[in-house]
């Protein structure tokens, strides 16, 4: 339809005044061919929201298209999950879904627990991929926005407690082990036990960082009411089960371990060996087919340098994506930083929304019509002064930030998957606070596993394996003193923060971790790990994937990390 024949559709529908209203009509154009809507539809939508929120039919101007566009998205999302199916686990998720055409629209879904389910969308346009990501229902998204602040220490303990005793159950299992001791309990002969790294009282208050000699084991209540061992490693102590090749294992506060030794009475417990974590599932292989490939752009903020808001490297970036047109966009916060010297000096003449809407949602719609088989993903920053839920775990931002069926809004952090490869992605600095905290103890390796391929045991890689044998995307506990303001750690909703909901369930393909360290792309093990740094340093990562190949999805996939020019 042209533009004057929309045009006398707006005028007959709505009123003269809103045909000629130039940029009313944009929008109007906009949101019919996003919904895939008539004029006509449009008109009644609007009636029918104006008058269940004022009892009276009100002029449509440029004031009412959010809270329009808000009922549209809504809308949508309900027609979405009355057609929702089961397709699998997300850990190792069923490939029928896969084997579609790719020229459905997108398929989107859930993720909060390890079953998803997926939906088909109407956008305008095909989507190149076939998306699977968080539930979206009601009580999903009601779940994940819960109240903060409201933690009691019993809930916090039993939720530290929980998570010892689930891996108090997996090395049982995978070691064949008929009972675990109380490291607290003198004994004679040796006993394995299960509890978490903390430091002394001394060191923890002193600010000291982790060392030998002020490690500390702490139990849960059902294995050994909850106490406190300050534990002792000799020159002696052995690695039991790990990769062969690593050489050590890394320690840290938070941090789950497998002990054997005993107390001889003498107020510590001696570590004769210190049994590796059972391994996380191995990816299942993706559907083999060339059909299945496709481009990602990975990009996190800060998306301007602290000094301004012009978002300068976020404009250079769309530039260079318009002309790429990657199949898949992924964009993670802050978007509109909390921590940037213009926003905590209030040298701001518009609300933190309406700057994102121009920066962010505007710009990524027109990248959307110049790539109308694009997705755009959004994970929120704990640092985002546009999301109401400044704690982590963190809900997705609200709908009003969407503005597209294209552009999905993801919670923080989150696991999704796209042509069957899957991925898991947070906006925190985990890495910069591991590389804080950890205390990494060479020992001699006893009985370790043979890997296919030789581990890399650099830094960074060792880093990013504390968090997959964790299997935590923040492992860490209590977070640093002096950077908690970057997390907002919620303990209770620590389910949430689970890198695998379930023994059945396998490790992501992607890991993606930005951090202030540098920017790097490594296979760690099974996965391959991206920190694309900050956009206001000038880089981002670009993820390309072949369809085609072995059989683990690492092997298909290649990674660059690329500097703005």
């Amino acid at each position: 339809m042209s533009t004057e024949a929309f045009r006398e559709e707006i005028a007959k529908y709505f009123s003269e005044a809103v045909a000629a209203d130039d940029a009313l009509v944009k929008e109007c154009m906009n949101m019919c061919r996003m919904y895939n809507k008539t004029v006509q539809d449009l008109c009644y939508q609007w009636q029918a929201l104006s008058y269940n929120t004022t009892n009276i039919i009100s002029i449509f101007t440029l004031k009412s298209v959010p809270d329009l566009k808000a009922r549209l998205q809504q809308e949508l999302g309900r027609a979405n999950a009355s057609r929702q199916e089961p397709a699998g686990k997300l850990g190792g998720l069923t490939k029928a879904s896969n084997a579609r055409s790719l020229d459905v629209p997108l398929n989107v879904g859930p993720v909060r627990s390890n079953i998803v389910k997926s939906e088909v969308s109407d956008v305008a346009g095909p989507s190149k991929v076939v998306f699977q990501g968080p539930r979206t229902d009601d009580q999903s998204q009601r779940s994940r926005a819960y109240r903060y602040m409201y933690e009691k220490v019993l809930e916090r303990s039993e939720a530290l407690d929980e998570r010892i005793d689930e891996f108090a159950d997996l090395i049982q299992k995978h070691y064949q082990i008929d009972d675990l001791g109380d490291p607290d309990a003198a004994t004679e002969e040796p006993i394995t036990v299960v509890g978490r790294i903390v430091l002394d009282a001394e060191a923890s208050t002193s600010g000291a960082k982790l060392n030998e000699s002020s490690l500390v084991l702490e139990s849960s209540r059902m294995m050994g009411s909850g106490v406190r061992v300050p534990i002792r490693l000799s020159p002696e102590t052995k690695i039991r089960g790990g990769l062969k090749g690593l050489g050590g294992i890394g320690l840290f506060p938070g941090a789950i371990v497998a002990l054997r030794g005993r107390n001889g009475g003498g107020g510590f417990f001696l570590v004769d060996e210190i049994l590796a974590l059972p391994p996380v599932k191995a990816p299942s292989p993706p559907l083999n087919d060339a059909s299945t490939a496709f481009s990602m752009c990975i990009a996190c903020g800060p998306f301007t340098p602290d000094a301004d808001l012009e978002f300068k490297p976020w404009m250079s970036l769309l530039t260079n994506l318009k002309s790429t047109k990657p199949a898949v966009l992924l964009v993670l916060g802050p978007f509109i930083d909390t921590t940037n010297s213009r926003i905590k000096d209030g040298e701001i003449d518009v609300t933190p929304e309406e700057l994102f809407k121009r920066v962010f949602t505007d710009q990524l719609q027109e990248f959307l019509i110049q790539s109308p088989g694009s997705t755009v993903l959004l994970i929120p920053s704990v640092n985002d002064i546009i999301s109401d839920h400044a704690v982590f775990p963190q809900c997705e931002l609200g709908v009003e930030f969407g503005g597209d069926p294209r552009i999905r809004l993801l919670p923080n952090p989150c696991r999704f998957s796209v042509n069957g490869v899957s991925f898991g992605a947070t906006s925190v600095d985990v890495l910069f606070h591991l590389r804080k905290e950890e205390f990494f103890r060479r020992a001699p390796e006893v009985n370790p596993v043979i890997p296919e391929s030789e581990p890399a045991t650099d830094a960074m890689s060792n880093l990013a394996r504390n968090i997959l044998q964790q299997r935590s995307f923040y492992p860490i506990f209590p977070v640093p003193l002096e950077l908690a303001h970057e997390v907002n750690l919620d303990v209770t909703h620590s389910e949430a923060l689970k890198l695998v909901q379930s023994e059945d369930e396998c490790v992501p393909d992607v890991l993606v971790i930005p951090s202030r360290l540098k920017q790097f792309s490594k296979v760690v093990d099974t996965s391959t790990v991206i920190n694309p740094s900050f956009l206001s340093k000038g880089t981002y990562a670009v993820l390309s994937y072949a369809g085609l190949g072995s059989v683990l999805a690492k092997d298909r996939i290649t990674t660059e990390i690329f500097r703005l020019s």
